[in-house]
């Protein structure tokens, strides 16, 4: 019994781990294609991605801050980053990445 718990376990972790991978995958594409006009630069004073001084009182706020403000626009951002066709997911990934690269 507790070798199948034990498999359980690892399973579910090598699960995660999958998801996880994907879901990177899925925020550096979704960043290259359609935030890193902004955000590689800093136009508009949008943060750099990996500026970490630029990041760090934006992910003080919070991701549910973060997540909202990308999905619903901020300041000159638009909504989505002016892609209305993305998934809220695929955005949500997209501000992960950058959160990412700014630690």
């Amino acid at each position: 019994m507790k070798a199948l718990k034990l498999l359980a376990i690892v399973l579910i972790a090598a699960a995660s781990g999958a998801a996880s991978a994907a879901d990177a995958a899925i925020g550096e594409k979704t960043y290259a294609a359609n935030c890193a006009s902004c955000h590689g630069t800093g136009v508009l004073g949008a943060p750099k991605l990996g500026d970490k001084a630029g990041w760090a009182p934006r992910i003080a706020q919070g991701k549910d801050i973060l997540y909202a403000h990308g999905l619903a626009g901020f300041k000159m951002m638009p909504p989505k980053g002016g892609n209305p066709a993305l998934k809220d997911a695929d955005v949500k990934a997209a501000i992960d990445y950058m959160i990412g690269k700014a630690k």
